[in-house]
């Protein structure tokens, strides 16, 4: 029997790939549901499921009260198998894929040569798959990439007809389940179910009779602003390397998107060097927005201080309990400016959160041994 064969039926090679411009989730039919403006999708990936259900600020209220569930059911799943899989991945990616325990959660990054994120996936194991989800418009030129990068490798790269479910809070069992993946986020817990897009409507029918609240993409974005955690089109460049977004760095128990200490893998050298050598020039950091604003500033417009530019604004979200708030890459020179300012329509005034700067960013061994060499001289 093929390998093929023998995977799951929503993992293996489908017809035609999808445009994300195709698909739409049947919780759209939801009364009240209502999409980000197409406008302000070419950077948020939030097209084909909800933004919200009619009430916006209290489908995040309610996640003080029990769970809630969001529909990410537009992101796009790769699954990836073989013998070979665990080494094929690790070579090519900045997260420690080799000898990866069942039900393992994480992210991982593709970098270009230069150290340049390219793509952004977020990663679970079971039963032998690796299971890649990444934005829809992330999806083409990733499976591309890997399969350009097969060669002799006994693997299998396969589009699935899987979609996400994420519950952040205490998460009930879900039979339905392809990959159930759990990790700590930001100042609570996310629980992403990947389940066969079909049955979307059926499972979270299901999870709403035990009582966990439905919310949309509005919600789940505003966690994300809070726990810093960037999407790639949205808040970061193509300028943009690992270290400026401090949530992908694994540290501790912490685990990101990329491990400081593993094989080699494209665009390691920037890594190592920033991290045992120097910082990044930018910092992803939140932002709290001047709310008496009369329109919200887009993600890409210009960070100023004192006329003089400091950084790039990226997701804007409204926050139940913070007002309006953003992420942004700020330069470390601004990073304890009180007055910045953000260009548009109407400038709008912003403060860092001083929260979102990070406490620890690794100690600089390379640069500790350069100084001491200096010493000795």
């Amino acid at each position: 029997m093929s390998e093929e064969a023998m995977m799951p039926h929503y993992a293996r090679r489908m017809g035609p790939v999808e445009t994300p411009s195709q698909y739409r989730s049947v919780l759209l039919d939801t009364p009240g549901a209502a999409e980000l403006p197409e406008a302000e999708t070419s950077l948020i990936d939030a097209r084909g499921v909800a933004w919200h259900y009619g009430d916006p600020l209290g489908e995040q209220r309610a996640l003080s009260r029990g769970p809630i569930v969001i529909d990410r059911s537009h992101r796009k799943v790769i699954a990836v198998s073989g013998p070979d899989a665990p080494t094929f991945l690790n070579n090519l990616l900045s997260q420690k894929l080799v000898d990866a325990p069942e039900g393992f959660a994480a992210s991982a990054l593709d970098l270009d040569i230069q150290g340049h994120i390219l793509h952004h996936a977020d990663v679970s194991y079971a039963n032998g798959v690796y299971y890649l989800d990444t934005p829809a418009h992330q999806h083409e030129t990733l499976i591309a990439f890997l399969t350009k990068m097969v060669f002799w490798s006994q693997v299998s790269i396969n589009d699935t007809e899987l979609g996400v479910l994420t519950v952040v809070g205490d998460a009930p069992a879900v039979a339905e389940a392809a990959v159930t993946r759990t990790r700590p986020w930001g100042e609570t817990q996310r629980t992403d179910v990947l389940v066969e897009r079909g049955r979307v409507g059926e499972v979270v029918d299901k999870l709403r009779d035990q009582g966990v609240r439905l919310a949309g993409l509005m919600a789940f974005t505003a966690l994300r602003v809070r726990a810093g955690e960037p999407e790639l089109r949205a808040d970061l460049d193509e300028k943009s390397i690992p270290h400026e977004a401090p949530s992908l760095i694994n540290r501790g128990p912490y685990v990101g998107a990329v491990h400081l200490a593993k094989g080699c893998y494209r665009g390691q050298e920037t890594v190592a060097r920033v991290e045992n050598l120097g910082r990044s020039p930018r910092l992803l950091v939140m932002l709290h927005l001047d709310g008496s604003a009369p329109v919200d500033p887009v993600p890409g417009a210009a960070i100023t201080l004192a006329g003089r530019g400091v950084g790039r604004l990226g997701t804007v979200a409204h926050d139940a309990d913070y007002g309006p708030i953003a992420l942004a890459l700020v330069k470390r020179s601004a990073l304890n400016s009180a007055d910045l300012s953000i260009s548009g329509e109407v400038d709008v005034s912003a403060a860092i959160d001083p929260d979102s700067l990070p406490l620890d960013e690794g100690e600089k061994a390379g640069r500790e041994a350069v100084e001491r060499l200096r010493s000795n001289q």
